[in-house]
This record gives C-alpha cells, sequence and structure tokens, in this order.
C-alpha cells in the first residue's frame, strides 16, 4: 500500500500541520512515510503545500508529479493540483473561497465543508483537522488508535490540551464529506 497525497492551501490554514500530524500518525503504526513542505517566505496567506507518502514499503523518492490524492483548500491550489491528479484517484476540496469546483470525469471528487461548519461551531482552528478527518473517511490509512498518538507526537507538549478538541474535529469531519463526483 502506497499513499502519495498533496495537501494545499494559503499559509495558516494547518496544511503543513495537516501533513506532518498524518505522518506522525502513520509512524506509529510502522508505515514508512515521507513529509516535505512548500511554501512562499509568506507565514501567512502566502500558499503553501506538502508531499505526503504513506507506505508500507521503502520510499524510494520524495519527487512527485502525479498524486493520488490532492486536498485543496484554495482556488489557486485546486487549479494547480486538479490536473496532478492520477486518474482514478481523489481529490477533496473546501468549498469556501472556491469559484471554479473541479470538472475533472476520471477522478473521484469529494467536497468538505470544513471552513463554514468550524466557524459556526467557534472552533476556526480546528478546520484543517476537520479536512483530515474527511480526508481518513474516505481513505483510513491510518487507524483511529493511532491518531491520538501522532497527535501527541506532533504537537508541542504545551498543546498537548487541545488533543480532544482535535480528536473531535477529525469526527465532525467524517462526517462532513460528501461526494461530488464518483467513478
Amino acid at each position: 500500500m502506497t499513499e502519495e497525497l498533496i495537501i494545499a492551501g494559503f499559509g495558516g490554514q494547518g496544511v503543513l500541520s495537516m501533513g506532518k500530524i498524518l505522518v506522525y500518525c502513520a509512524a506509529e503504526e510502522g508505515s514508512e512515510v515521507l513529509w516535505m513542505p512548500a511554501y512562499g517566505p509568506e507565514q501567512r496567506g502566502g500558499t503553501a503545500n506538502v508531499t505526503v507518502i504513506v507506505s508500507s514499503e521503502r520510499i524510494s523518492s520524495p519527487i512527485l508529479s502525479k498524486f493520488d490524492t490532492a486536498i485543496v483548500l484554495n482556488q489557486q491550489s485546486l487549479d494547480k493540483f486538479e490536473a496532478a491528479v492520477k486518474p482514478g484517484g481523489t481529490l477533496i476540496f473546501d468549498p469556501n473561497g472556491i469559484t471554479h469546483e473541479p470538472t475533472r470525469k476520471d477522478i473521484n471528487i469529494y467536497k468538505i465543508a470544513a471552513t463554514e461548519k468550524a466557524q459556526a461551531m467557534g472552533i476556526s482552528k480546528v478546520f484543517n483537522m476537520m479536512v483530515l478527518g474527511g480526508y481518513l473517511k474516505l481513505k483510513p490509512i491510518v487507524s483511529n488508535e493511532f491518531i491520538e498518538k501522532g497527535l501527541m507526537k506532533a504537537l508541542p507538549a504545551r498543546h498537548h490540551k487541545l488533543i480532544p478538541q482535535n480528536m473531535e474535529a477529525i469526527e465532525i469531519g467524517k462526517g462532513l464529506i460528501e461526494a461530488v463526483h464518483t467513478l
């Protein structure tokens, strides 16, 4: 099993954190993992993306041009990475700020209104965990028992008190994901 994933959006949306948490969860479960961030000099507002590879075998290269899954959180990322999803792959997007939805017919497309839900609940800081939950519902590449262990490793000790809120957000996200187009 190998999952090659790109997560992309604006800086400040938790794109890099989402990838890092996923990698720590998979590593705790014993998978081979790779986390390769890419971002501009801006901390917030610039674009950011992270390549994540989770595999049961050794990972030969961190450089990818096509992905099994793309999670996109803004229009610029959708424009850039929709074409990079392998035929038969999966694209997940949050509709907040998306003006032109994905159009490909050879991939599975899902949307998750995580931004809207997190704002309505007053927990905007964990919207990325809702997105991660939606992804993990579609592609359970890590077992639930390893998610909390991964959060413990990925988050600094001063944020461990937020782990229950992150776990709740992941569960909420599993209920938010909805199919737009499936093969």
